[in-house]
């Protein structure tokens, strides 16, 4: 085989291959993306929960207060 054919496929291969080491990056920055999207979707679910319980807590505690007074 010449040379040049030998050096045509090896370059062919290091573009294959550099685009494949790309490909495996650009997967894994969307997985890293996809996982902070969802962290944060729980932590803002996660908050909206507390706020709901404080809020109940303090209702029922205003409730008992209006009772005690009232007595």
């Amino acid at each position: 085989m010449p040379i040049a054919i030998k050096s045509i496929g090896a370059i062919i291969g290091t573009i294959m291959a550099v685009l494949a080491l790309i490909i495996a990056v650009l997967k894994g920055v969307l997985g890293l993306i996809s996982f902070i999207t969802l962290a944060i979707k729980v932590l803002v679910i996660g908050l909206f929960v507390a706020v709901f319980l404080i809020i109940g807590l303090m209702v029922f505690r205003t409730l008992r207060d209006s009772r005690k007074s009232k007595e």
